[in-house]
């Protein structure tokens, strides 16, 4: 809905040690060094094919109220939260940068498509609500764009780009688990990542102030409590977003089951629809 490290831990591989020649070689003697064991594999990340497809799942169902979030690529309305239009699979807007570049990007990969003349008027409404030269035609055309697969590839792109691949570039780096890297991406998809207090940087800087990530030596249980208690605080701070089941009966339920792999089933809440995935 909003414009916004490290390389992750590779996971242990099969290692062998041979006999070593030991002593005089007149000796001739060898001596076994047994072989290492393998390190556990981690446990995949939000990245995951599987993994990221609950993440889908699970912001569709906060963002549309269903888990179909493919049925979203159509998706388009005016929620009234001062961002202009909102639309597809994860709420790019007309109001704050990202529907912008998202249609650039299908232009590129589609010259003359039905959303490139609003281009110009894309600019200019960017950072307000208003759909001064979007009106009364570009709901419908986007519609109309949302049956294209290089349109929906593009809401994929941009999705990744802007959204899901910094979320979890930066949970990992924070030594974060699947659950962790899906609370950071929540959190982006709704509030941002620029420089406003209520924003995913400043939310993750609220949470550093009474706990340490596990990269920094501290309990990820406790930390992630901290992240969600700010994430809470800066969705409160707007009407729009006041309603906190997303995180109060989804993600802290997956926290207090100790699943901080993510793992289904699932089961949780959000306004007051019940959702699961096994």
């Amino acid at each position: 809905m909003h414009l916004g490290h490290d390389a992750a831990v590779p996971s242990g591989v099969s290692r062998r040690t041979f006999a070593a020649l030991t002593g005089a070689a007149a000796l001739g003697a060898l001596v076994a060094v047994p072989r290492a064991t393998a390190a556990p594999a981690a446990a995949p990340g939000l990245d995951d094919p599987a993994k990221k497809e609950t993440a889908m799942k699970l912001v569709s169902s906060a963002e549309n109220s269903s888990l179909d979030w493919k049925a979203q690529y159509a998706y388009i309305e005016d929620i009234a939260d001062g961002r202009g239009y909102t639309a597809g699979i994860i709420g790019f807007c007309s109001g704050t940068g990202d529907m912008l570049d998202l249609v650039q990007l299908y232009a590129d990969r589609r010259p003359g498509n039905v959303l490139a003349p609003y281009l110009p008027a894309l600019r200019r409404v960017d950072g307000t609500d208003s759909h001064a030269g979007l009106d009364p035609d570009f709901p419908r055309n986007w519609r109309t764009a949302a049956q294209d697969a290089v349109f929906q590839q593009a809401q994929n792109d941009e999705r990744d780009r802007v959204y899901f691949d910094p979320a979890v570039r930066r949970g990992k780096a924070d030594g974060l688990r699947a659950l962790g890297q899906f609370a950071y991406y929540d959190a982006i998809v709704m509030h941002g990542d620029g420089a406003d207090a209520t924003s995913f940087r400043n939310i993750r800087e609220r949470a550093l102030w009474s706990a340490e990530p596990p990269a920094r030596g501290g309990d990820e249980t406790t930390y992630l409590d901290a992240f969600l208690d700010a994430r809470v605080w800066a969705m409160k701070q707007e009407e729009a977003h006041s309603d906190t089941s997303r995180v109060d009966t989804a993600q802290r339920v997956f926290l207090r089951n100790g699943n901080l792999d993510l793992n289904p089933p699932l089961d949780w809440r959000v306004y007051g629809d019940s959702y699961h995935i096994d």
